[in-house]
């Protein structure tokens, strides 16, 4: 998801540039695609109960928000779609890293099975509180910079696209708040009563992944100033 998925969206805007201008038959039936996808994959985030599959498919639903924004081939689509590709690498990352610690410690992935496990890793929790946000793009991220790039983009491209991509960003904030309720809040599972122990080494990892997110918003020519 941090790697792969960006790889592809280099290609596509290494091919698009090469195809400019668009021929329509070929622009309007990839942006129906990506547009139509965005609102597919955050559907299917919202009764997913494999915790895992959940983070997976909110990978594909940002790419599609990254495939637009390419196709439209304007700079500020493009520094929109680099900017959201970097930011949703650290984060999809983060996600993956924390559902391998619930995983390592319960050896389960279903979220109905995995509950209240705030009340036994809190600093763990703070961890998916803050990701959870972060994919929700909320302000101090570059998350969020990238996304009004792109919904910029879109919205001087087709003004309807502002319906697709604001039910989009709507059910991104469901469904991660509905990962991290899932798996923060309630009652524990009696068989989960006994943990190990979180350790150092994955506070790091995590602390790794959100602080260039936070950081990086100080100074967005870093990323941003590619295409602009």
């Amino acid at each position: 998801a941090a790697i792969l998925l960006k790889l592809g969206g280099y290609g596509l805007i290494r091919i698009s540039s090469m195809l400019n201008p668009h021929p329509p038959n070929l622009m309007f039936p990839i942006m129906i695609l990506a547009l139509w996808g965005i609102l597919m994959t955050s559907s299917i985030c919202l009764r997913q109960t494999d915790l895992k599959a959940l983070i997976a498919y909110s990978s594909v639903s940002h790419m599609g928000l990254v495939t637009a924004a390419i196709i439209v081939q304007t700079p500020w689509g493009l520094t929109g779609a680099m900017t959201l590709m970097i930011a949703h690498g650290l984060t999809s990352s983060a996600l993956f890293a924390l559902a391998n610690t619930n995983y390592e410690r319960t050896h389960t992935r279903t979220l109905l099975l995995v509950r209240g496990l705030q009340l036994v890793f809190p600093l763990m929790s703070t961890w998916w509180l803050l990701t959870n946000l972060t994919n929700m793009a909320m302000p101090p991220t570059i998350n969020l910079l990238g996304e009004l790039f792109i919904i910029s983009t879109l919205f001087n491209w087709s003004t309807p696209t502002i319906i697709i991509t604001g039910i989009g960003t709507l059910i991104t904030a469901t469904y991660s708040l509905y990962m991290f309720l899932m798996t923060q809040r309630g009652s524990i599972s009696t068989q989960f009563r006994i943990l190990p122990p979180t350790h150092t080494r994955e506070h790091l990892t995590l602390t790794l992944h959100l602080l260039p997110l936070g950081l990086l918003i100080m100074k967005p020519p870093l990323i941003s100033g590619l295409f602009a």
